[in-house]
């Protein structure tokens, strides 16, 4: 005989196993192997796009270190299309932006830090947003650049957003709030931050009255 009684009883449950769950049993392996692969192939698609980033990011600071400005906004606009999910793309838009404002292109220069405040991570967009007002205070577009300070920043940065926000309530005349929010930015700031004798310069420029050092200990 080809299976003892014991073997065919064994083989006999297996086939009505399989006839109750093999189907079943067959998609789920199936859908495992697909989410496998698919876990794969998004990782090599991630370490591609990255490469890539990296690469294009090289090509936009040689750019930015030989003046071409054309060529900055191109890559940066390249690296935003092609690759705005990297840690790149941020980077690269607030590159752009310093060099379009250095070239006083302060149209690109928002256009730049405009796409970064809305990509990247909370310390990318946050930074966007500190410098998109600084520009729009050289601009005089005062209420613009407080609507920009007013939200989706980081609390780390809330004594550079007090900080700017005298600066720009100060360009208003605004004297009063000004001291206040200067006076906010120094309480933010650690005393052995280098930026805090700054914002002490402006508060007693505007009147402020900062505390002598053993006062304040």
């Amino acid at each position: 005989m080809a299976y003892d009684l014991e073997e065919q009883e064994q083989l006999a449950s297996l086939k009505a196993w399989w006839n109750q769950y093999g189907n079943l049993t067959s998609w789920v392996l199936i859908a495992g192997l697909a989410a496998y692969s698919g876990w794969t192939g998004w990782n090599y698609y991630q370490r591609s796009q990255a490469a890539q980033a990296s690469a294009l990011y090289d090509e936009l600071q040689h750019a930015v270190e030989t003046k071409d400005a054309a060529k900055v906004l191109r890559a940066a606009g390249d690296m935003e299309s092609r690759f705005g999910s990297t840690t790149y793309a941020p980077m690269g838009a607030l590159l752009a932006a310093k060099s379009a404002f250095d070239a006083n292109d302060l149209k690109s220069a928002k256009a730049q830090l405009q796409w970064a405040s809305e990509h990247g991570d909370e310390e990318y967009k946050s930074v966007a947003k500190l410098r998109l007002a600084g520009v729009l205070l050289d601009e005089k577009a005062y209420d613009e650049a407080l609507k920009v300070l007013a939200s989706g920043i980081a609390p780390q940065f809330a004594g550079a957003v007090a900080d700017r926000k005298g600066d720009v309530l100060a360009a208003q005349n605004k004297l009063a709030e000004a001291r206040a929010a200067y006076q906010a930015a120094l309480d933010a700031t650690d005393k052995k931050n280098p930026g805090r004798q700054l914002i002490e310069l402006k508060f007693e420029a505007i009147g402020g009255a900062v505390p002598a050092a053993n006062d304040a200990a």
